[in-house]
């Protein structure tokens, strides 16, 4: 699916001091983010419930405490979505069709097998956003999303390190 067929503009005129092609660009890039980001939550809810073994309390309160920090960071890059004139992406079935990571089931409940499969995600998607704050700012020269996007690398960062710190 292209992602014309997501994101469609808002009918009045951003002005923003950011050119309305290079506002599309930046938009579509956040709204493919935006539907990774949905993966990665509900695989990190699918995790909290399904996890099973001797580390089964504190790694249900560590996908508990990242699919929460999504859910925050989920609705801000909507709202850049917003704010940049574009509507966003809003149906599971959108998100399937633009989201760049793999779904996964339950696992059987194995805790190592989610948190390699949960670093996985993390560090794709700490690549995917160093490179879209790049482009946002030198292609784009979108300051506030690349401003934006450097928290949530950061953020990323932190959940990849704290998943490493368990699997040891």
């Amino acid at each position: 699916m292209k992602i014309d067929s997501v994101i469609t503009a808002e009918k009045n005129t951003v002005q923003i001091g950011i050119a309305p092609h290079d506002r599309r660009a930046v938009a579509d890039a956040l709204s493919l983010l935006l539907a990774d980001e949905h993966v990665l939550y509900i695989k990190l809810r699918n995790y909290h419930w399904n996890v099973t073994g001797i580390h089964f309390k504190p790694l249900h309160e560590l996908f508990e405490e990242q699919y929460n920090m999504l859910n925050a960071a989920i609705d801000e890059i909507a709202e850049r979505i917003r704010t940049l004139g574009f509507f966003a992406p809003g149906s599971m079935q959108q998100f399937q069709q633009l989201t760049r990571l793999k779904e996964t089931g339950h696992l059987d409940g194995d805790a190592r097998s989610m948190l390699e499969n949960l670093l996985l995600d993390h560090e794709a998607l700490t690549q995917i956003i160093r490179h879209d704050i790049d482009v946002a700012l030198d292609e784009h020269h979108d300051v506030g999303t690349s401003d934006f996007l450097t928290g949530l690398l950061e953020s990323h960062e932190k959940m990849a390190w704290m998943i490493r710190a368990h699997l040891g």
